[in-house]
């Protein structure tokens, strides 16, 4: 029997903050930094005691990752090398927070698009790999913003949350609980980066992105249907933050790398890439899914050369910039917000029939599949 409810993505939204920050301009930061932290350590560093820092280059930036640029909510103070972090003026309660504010643009562009008013919505999902705060959710004050009616609350799946909120969003209107739900993605990146490492330092940059997931009775012309998502999880510590409430009963350790984004990128990119591979392959056979048949993969931003070997063993050959397109050389990793930006930006030429997959896979390890299909009516 055919489902009563089709879940479909009706449109996409996206905010890219203004400022950008080049290879050449980071590594002339880093460089300044690790000059300083050298002289200043001198005697120690003589004596053994402590290692001396690596400077950074660009070349060395492209070829670990692919990446050229990010962009950043606060440009000026992550370049300082006395603070190496994002800054703002802390905003009181009663002003909309940066995480709200920023997904709050995205979710407007992909109403918009859609053709769609605040009323339609039932729901709002924040899905995002950091939150500015515990609670409220961010969610509910994005819903507050857009003056939707019904419900919302946050989820973090790190990397994949994006996919995940899809899937969730997805279920609701499987279900018959909600038509209308905007998973967004607030995802400033640069707060959790740990600037001082010359193994990551270039590796993230802040973006908001937002997907309207909606009943297929409501779909604008123009639409994506959603044939199958595929959710996985497997514990690993290769990639983690240990930034959290409780490290406020342990000031001393306050300050530590470890409560920043933390990886061992080698081991990462040995086992995800054939999970990942893996996952995207069995989904296509149980959808019925020729995996070379796929138009598009939208894969996670987050390492050129993953993103290659998985979209290779997928389709069976070196993928072409058309098949796989990037954003990572001028966005940089941004967690979860990453393959909707590819999405975003690399659909609109498809056609009708077209067929492709929206993946994610991240910390946890986590790792979402959302196959999809063009739609003109």
């Amino acid at each position: 029997m055919e489902p009563t409810h089709k879940p479909v993505i009706s449109s996409t939204g996206l905010f890219t903050p203004d400022e950008s920050i080049s290879n050449a301009e980071l590594v002339e930061s880093f460089n300044a930094y690790v000059a300083k932290f050298n002289a200043d350590n001198q005697a120690d560093i003589e004596a053994g005691e402590v290692e001396p820092l690596q400077p950074s280059s660009v070349e060395f930036i492209e070829k670990a990752s692919g990446i050229k640029s990010r962009h950043v909510i606060a440009k000026a103070p992550v370049l300082d090398i006395e603070c190496m972090a994002p800054r703002w003026p802390e905003r009181s309660n009663d002003e909309p927070s940066i995480m709200a504010e920023i997904g709050v643009k995205a979710a407007r562009q992909a109403l918009e698009r859609a053709g769609r008013e605040a009323k339609d919505v039932d729901a709002v999902l924040c899905a995002a790999s950091n939150m500015q705060r515990p609670y409220p959710a961010m969610a509910i004050e994005i819903q507050q913003a857009l003056g939707i009616e019904g419900f919302g609350f946050d989820m973090n799946v790190a990397c994949s949350s994006a996919t995940f909120g899809i899937q969730t969003a997805a279920d609701y209107i499987r279900a018959g609980n909600a038509k209308s739900v905007l998973v967004v993605s607030p995802e400033i990146t640069s707060g959790h980066l740990n600037w001082r490492d010359r193994d990551s330092h270039f590796i993230f940059g802040d973006v908001a992105t937002a997907v309207l997931v909606e009943d297929a009775s409501l779909a604008p012309a123009d639409h994506w249907e959603i044939l199958g998502t595929k959710l996985k999880t497997v514990f690993s510590n290769n990639i983690r933050n240990n930034f959290g409430f409780l490290n406020r009963a342990h000031p001393e350790t306050a300050d530590a790398p470890d409560k920043l984004f933390v990886q061992e990128g080698r081991k990462v990119f040995k086992e995800v890439v054939p999970m990942v591979a893996q996952m995207i392959a069995d989904e296509a056979q149980r959808l019925s899914i020729e995996p070379q048949s796929l138009r598009r993969l939208w894969l996670h931003q987050a390492n050129a050369g993953m993103n290659r070997l998985i979209a290779q063993r997928v389709l069976g050959h070196e993928a072409s910039e058309d098949e796989s397109p990037t954003v990572l050389d001028t966005y940089g990793n941004t967690s979860s917000a990453g393959s909707i930006i590819a999405f975003h930006l690399h659909s609109e030429d498809l056609v009708a029939g077209d067929t492709g997959i929206i993946c994610s896979f991240g910390a946890g390890y986590s790792a979402g599949t959302v196959f999809v299909r063009k739609v003109r009516t």
